[in-house]
């Protein structure tokens, strides 16, 4: 029954992944859909990461909702915010739309990791943690490749509805699959935030904003600089977004599983670390096919090698706040998506060349790397209940 539980858990993160990363995919053709350019098209994936920002503390306002009755209305958000996504007649309309399906995506990730944590033995927390992550990873090896090769030979709308009715499958699975939980000790408005008193959460908040931030400066534009710098043709986008997809499950999957093992901080304080040498060979790398897409496969790997693991000990140090302090890694995520996406538009736009936002990323990673192992050095995680 656990294995079903996790697997209900990781069909709305499936959809969730296509939602986020799926526009990666296809920017050019939602620009040239649209009539608008490829800098106007990314503000599409800020839109999306300002709904995860917002909607996440929303969660304080559900706090007394059982926990399986709160993932079944988030479900039903996702659905309608995509499904108004792939009927949107205009840019401005698109905008707001995008908005809308962001807005459960934190609210979910947030819950969704105390169940997991809930539901799992000890010894297996973290990996319980990392598959519901996996949900999305798996999302970029088969969801957004399908979503990409739609909107390529298609139309970009099919991408949008493919999310929704995904959306409506995921539904189906949390209510027959994940076990009635009751809701977490209510320890009021300021209960939930009394977690934030600490230094622990702040420095692992870092870590994911910092950290994500190095890698998405470039992957918020790998459609058009493998199209134009390393000149791929459009279609090998679709087998381009699968390798990708392929580094985020690996490296989800095994940092999750040395989690349990090791500390967290550790793992992803050293994953973090590495992408300080990976993302400056992105960047010079960009105009060889090979080492390019050799580094599509790598960089994503680290990227979501440290998702999992933080998401999992988020909930450890934020003790009457775990459903805040969850959801608080994806707007740490999503904000950092959404100001590294526009920084590596800039980078871009001042003429530095389109493979330009990989070497934006690279103080991101030494920020988020120094404070992950400050995190590991000086404040030990609480052991799980």
């Amino acid at each position: 029954m656990i294995q079903k539980s996790l697997v209900a858990l990781a069909v709305p993160t499936f959809c969730l992944g296509i939602a986020e990363f799926g526009m990666m995919g296809f920017l050019d053709d939602v620009a040239r859909g649209l009539d608008i350019s490829i800098v106007e098209a990314g503000r599409l994936i800020s839109a999306y990461s300002l709904g995860v920002a917002v909607g996440a503390p929303g969660l304080i306002a559900l706090r007394r909702w059982p926990m399986k009755r709160l993932l079944l209305l988030l479900v039903a958000v996702m659905c309608v915010g995509n499904a108004c996504a792939a009927l949107s007649p205009s840019f401005i309309t698109l905008l707001c739309s995008r908005f809308l399906a962001g807005l459960p995506h934190g609210a979910f990730f947030g819950a969704g990791a105390i169940v997991a944590e809930r539901i799992a033995p000890d010894g297996k927390k973290a990996m319980a943690v990392a598959v519901m992550v996996g949900g999305m990873t798996v999302a970029n090896v088969v969801g957004v490749p399908l979503a990409t090769f739609l909107a390529n030979m298609l139309n970009w709308r099919l991408a949008f509805a493919t999310v929704a009715l995904g959306s409506l499958v995921a539904f189906w699975c949390i209510r027959a699959w994940v076990p009635v939980l009751d809701s977490l000790p209510d320890t009021g408005i300021k209960g939930q935030f009394r977690f934030l008193c600490g230094a622990a959460p702040w420095l692992i908040y870092a870590g994911v904003f910092f950290g994500q931030a190095s890698v998405y400066c470039w992957l918020s534009y790998i459609a058009p600089i493998m199209t134009e710098v390393a000149r791929f043709p459009q279609a090998a986008m679709s087998w381009i977004m699968v390798i990708v997809g392929l580094g985020m499950v690996i490296g989800n999957a095994a940092t999750g599983k040395l989690s349990d093992r090791y500390p967290a901080a550790l793992v992803t304080g050293i994953t973090a670390g590495l992408l300080i040498f990976i993302m400056p060979a992105v960047y010079f790398l960009a105009p060889y096919k090979v080492p390019s897409v050799v580094l599509a496969f790598i960089a994503p790997a680290c990227l979501f090698g440290l998702g999992g693991p933080l998401q999992y000990l988020i909930v450890r140090y934020a003790k009457g706040g775990e459903m805040l302090g969850g959801a608080g890694i994806q707007i740490a995520f999503n904000v950092s998506n959404a100001v590294s996406a526009s920084l590596g538009g800039i980078a871009i736009h001042q003429g530095l060349g389109l493979a330009s936002p990989a070497l934006v990323g690279v103080p991101f990673a030494a920020v988020g790397a120094a404070a992950l192992f400050i995190l590991y050095r000086k404040y030990p995680a609480p052991k799980p209940d």
